[in-house]
């Protein structure tokens, strides 16, 4: 089974419990998606309001992945730069794929994905991302062709004695 993923799909309610979903399984499975476990919906709501305002104002775009039941089963954020002189490249936020799906390459799908729809942006060249540092998820974003540009060490705190590199990550778009 492939992930059919849509750019920009209309926010409903389905959607937005979706999102919320995922995001709090992934959360509680250890992911590094802005939060540690235990989380509720509750929790990240607020953060997910965000999210949305900025697509509101055309600042970012959504990315989902949906599996064959129509279960919102990938995500990916994707926000411009508002910066003149950084125009050229968006960030990718929120990269999450749920934990019964992984180990089966639909993260590196949704990176495919993320790229093609980053291509799709009128002059965007790059794609730039930051993960924690720990997790495996800087070899991961290799394996997926981003190189490593940055690394504030111990800039991440996710519980007292336990400080994680911020990775900076770039993946340029070749454009045929």
């Amino acid at each position: 089974m492939a992930l059919a993923f849509e750019l920009d799909p209309a926010v409903d309610r389905a959607l937005r419990d979706g999102l919320l979903a995922l995001w709090t399984d992934v959360s509680n499975a250890g992911g590094a998606v802005g939060f540690v476990p235990p989380v509720t919906a509750e929790d990240i709501r607020p953060e997910l309001v965000r999210h949305f305002a900025s697509m509101d104002e055309g600042r970012t775009r959504l990315l989902v992945g949906y599996d064959e039941a129509g279960t919102v089963a990938a995500v990916a954020f994707l926000t411009l730069n508002t910066h003149r002189l950084m125009r050229h490249w968006l960030w990718l936020y929120t990269v999450m794929v749920h934990p019964r799906y992984q180990g089966r390459g639909y993260g590196r799908d949704l990176m495919a994905a993320a790229a093609d729809a980053a291509r799709s942006v009128d002059g965007i060249e790059a794609i730039r991302l930051t993960c924690r540092g720990g997790t495996g998820a800087d070899a991961f974003y290799t394996a997926c062709g981003y190189k490593e540009v940055g690394r504030v060490p111990d800039a991440i705190r996710v519980a007292p004695g336990d400080d994680r590199d911020d990775i900076t990550m770039l993946l340029p778009l070749n454009r045929h």
